[in-house]
């Protein structure tokens, strides 16, 4: 695997430290140079490059992931495809994964697992509404921020829903513990299988446990297929019921049981915030479970006619008027039986059902919004407080008086202009008369500090979304006729410029245009093209180049591999445009094992006897050495020295994209140190950085300076591979004022030194 720390990625990604690693990529910290900011940067690894169908969907897929802009989404930068090297680069989190936290806290609190779901699923639908889904959902994907600000990651396996929605049994992707019934069996998979994920997200958020463990992955993804998890509650009897039965849906093992999309999902948990007494009674809906009630008794030689009572459920949530109707048409489809009298009884108690079944709607409805019922019958209503400006935990949360009278529903916000954790909006607003019990909802502003809005009145609309996306904002962009600004040009802000925003917010661009007119056009593709072809293109169009970067990559010599702005943009004449261009040099990129914990070493890196690389490393803190070098050798002989000794060789064929390398061989080589005319303590230190840590000192007479390294047995020399554990003794110069007796000294003048 190849390790980029220290490297500079195409110029402008230079690369600090590895923050994750994953089944198929490698996460690195990193700064961008040129926008000069800290991003995270996404490697996929060397052995899928080799894989041409996975390097091509990587592609075609990370162009898709690039689109989605949603505060829960970690956001896409850049993307690379080249043959050599692919990459995404995002927005850098200060943060820790959602599985971390819940390892810290064994059992997440269900309110917090309430506000945590809100987020994903908004995310996730954002994403299904763009046709993607992401087949990958667990909580080592999803990033936690300090403000409580959950961040879905990782769409790097993600397919449209719309094609390639098999996946083969045999490369079943996504983590066996998280994966759908479906995914483990290789069947078609589309939104729904996120939706079993986020389930069992869910499950271990409420338990503190997965709800399928086993030995090995395969009979993991057995019992996703078989075996009904454990009921939540069973584990956590603080658990509302309607959490697990909300879990329970999400986890169904048929997808049609499942919640339809991530919206609906949503709908429950938010039903469930208002009211935690909330119960869905999920596959009930042809079942009741009340004794069955006979409308009518009529002769044995006719069926019985029963009306059941259904209990309202999130998929069967009708308006009153549509319950009416199907009221009455039940109570019309029953047969009519012989005898008059029999008949009445039979319409009564038809439209007695009705009416019980209407009240029983409507006490529904009432509890799920929160209100207290005696208050509805009596009329009594009560006013609203003011609670903005107050602050939620401190004077409004744990109050008594509040809580008798109000429920709470929270949203946790940015808002530049107030404090935070205070209110700052409130619905409905203070004065407003309700049911003793009525759900508040208080918007909370987020901690953390706002960016002042800068001044683009009047600048291209493209450098503005530029500069905003830049600081951190979600930015949309309006298109607005205006015949006093130029086609192009930005009108306003929203928020206005000067405002304090928070990082993350929507920011809306209001710029000049008029397609009417033809001069707003879309940005033409020139990607592919050679600088020569695409100069003419963009001359054609009326659009400036302003800048041409070149990066390596085995693409032909000065044949564009990124153009800015993005193919379909809009775009007006006299635009500019930035061209990334190839050098069209074929490099090989390997990683080279270092032997471990040896201290520092001289590399020097050889290829066909011609020395490229010179470098002094510290195997204490680096593992591997990276190999970077081009060529047009079919057979290239690469060499790497140790120490001047050799350690690995290989040959190197640069005609083949990517580089192919065959015949490598790794060398034994010796690292016990020579310390002879050393200090003492210096001896000892370096020998101990070797491993080496079985050391005794004899001193000696002779006209080295006192405390010097004179000798050592074993020498380098005879035992190059000197095991780590053997006893080593070095023999140190006297000081003059030491005095050896006759027999110390005759034993030393004995000691021949190896």
């Amino acid at each position: 695997m190849e390790n980029y720390v220290g490297k500079r990625l195409d110029g402008r990604y230079e690369i600090h430290d590895v923050i994750g690693v994953g089944g198929m990529a490698v996460v690195y910290k990193a700064y961008d140079n040129i926008d000069d900011r800290i991003v995270a940067v996404k490697v996929l690894k060397d052995e899928y490059l080799a894989n041409e169908e996975f390097r091509r969907r990587f592609k075609n897929e990370s162009k898709a992931i690039a689109v989605l802009s949603h505060p829960n989404i970690v956001k896409v930068f850049d993307v690379s495809f080249g043959d050599r090297l692919q990459y995404i680069v995002m927005e850098h989190i200060e943060g820790i994964t959602l599985k971390e936290y819940i390892e810290e806290r064994g059992v997440i609190e269900w309110k917090e697992a309430l506000f945590f779901m809100n987020q994903i699923l908004k995310a996730l639908q954002h994403a299904h509404d763009k046709g993607i889904v992401h087949r990958d959902i667990k909580p080592q994907n999803i990033m936690l921020l300090e403000n409580g600000t959950i961040k879905v990651a990782d769409f790097g396996i993600a397919r449209f829903s719309h094609s390639e929605t098999k996946t083969m049994t045999e490369k079943a992707i996504g983590s066996v513990h998280y994966i759908s019934p479906e995914q483990a069996k290789g069947e078609i998979t589309d939104e729904k299988a996120d939706i079993y994920s986020v389930g069992v997200l869910l499950y271990e958020m409420l338990t503190g446990k997965l709800p399928f463990q086993a030995d090995s992955a395969v009979s993991v993804a057995l019992m996703q297929v078989n075996k009904e998890p454990t009921p939540p509650r069973t584990l956590n009897p603080n658990i509302p019921v309607g959490f697990e039965q909300i879990t329970m849906r999400a986890m169904q093992k048929n997808p049609r049981d499942r919640y339809c999309s991530a919206a609906e999902f949503l709908l429950d948990i938010e039903d469930l915030r208002r009211n935690p007494n909330m119960k869905f009674d999920y596959g009930t809906y042809f079942v009741d479970s009340e004794p069955t009630r006979f409308v009518n008794k009529v002769p044995s030689d006719e069926s019985t006619q029963v009306i059941k009572t259904v209990p309202p459920s999130a998929d069967a949530r009708m308006k009153l008027d549509e319950v009416n109707v199907k009221t009455v048409d039940a109570v019309q489809d029953i047969r009519p039986a012989k005898h008059t009298n029999t008949k009445v009884v039979g319409v009564v108690a038809g439209i007695a059902v009705a009416v019980i079944i209407f009240i029983g709607i409507l006490l529904f409805s009432v509890l799920k919004d929160g209100v207290d019922v005696p208050t509805l019958f009596t009329g009594k209503k009560i006013e609203v407080d003011n609670f903005i400006g107050m602050n939620y935990l401190d004077e409004i949360k744990d109050n008594e008086d509040y809580k008798e009278r109000f429920n709470f529903e929270i949203s946790y916000e940015p808002f530049s202009d107030g404090k935070a954790g205070c209110v700052f909006k409130q619905d409905p607003e203070a004065g407003t008369e309700v049911p003793k019990g009525y759900t508040i909802r208080l918007y909370v502003a987020k901690s953390g500090e706002g960016q002042i809005l800068p001044d683009l009145e009047g600048d291209n609309y493209q450098e503005a979304i530029n500069t905003l996306e830049s600081m951190g904002f979600v930015v949309i962009a309006e298109p607005v006729e205006d015949e006093n600004v130029p086609i192009g040009k930005v009108i306003k802000t929203k928020p206005a410029a000067g405002s304090s925003v928070f990082e993350g917010s929507d920011v809306t661009v209001y710029y000049s245009a008029d397609e009417s007119s033809g001069k707003l056009f879309k940005m033409p593709d020139v990607s592919g093209k050679t600088l020569s072809e695409a100069k003419k293109i963009l001359q054609k169009s009326g659009l400036n180049l302003s800048k041409t970067e070149v990066v390596d990559s085995s693409v032909e010599k000065d044949r564009v591999v990124m153009q800015s702005p993005a193919e379909g943009s809009p775009v007006q004449e006299g635009d500019s445009v930035i061209l990334t261009v190839s050098s069209g040099q074929v490099f090989l990129k390997k990683n080279i094992d270092l032997p471990t914990k040896v201290g520092k070493v001289n590399v020097k890196l050889y290829v066909d006897d011609k020395m490229i690389a010179d470098n002094n490393v510290d195997t204490d803190v680096l593992s591997k050495y990276t190999i970077e070098t081009s060529g047009d050798s079919a057979a290239a002989s690469i060499k790497l020295y140790i120490n001047d000794k050799l350690y690995y060789e290989s040959t190197a064929n640069f005609t083949k994209e990517p580089v192919s390398v065959t015949r490598e061989r790794y060398y034994t080589i010796s690292f016990y140190v020579d310390v002879v005319g050393l200090d003492k303590e210096t001896a000892r230190a370096e020998l101990n950085k070797a491993g080496y840590n079985n050391i005794s000192f004899i001193e000696i007479p002779g006209s080295e300076p006192a405390g010097t390294v004179v000798a050592q047995t074993p020498s380098t020399s005879t035992s190059p591979n000197l095991d780590k554990t053997s006893a080593i003794t070095l023999y140190i110069a006297a000081s003059q004022e030491s005095t050896q007796q006759p027999d110390t000294q005759e034993n030393t003048d004995n000691i021949q030194v190896q």
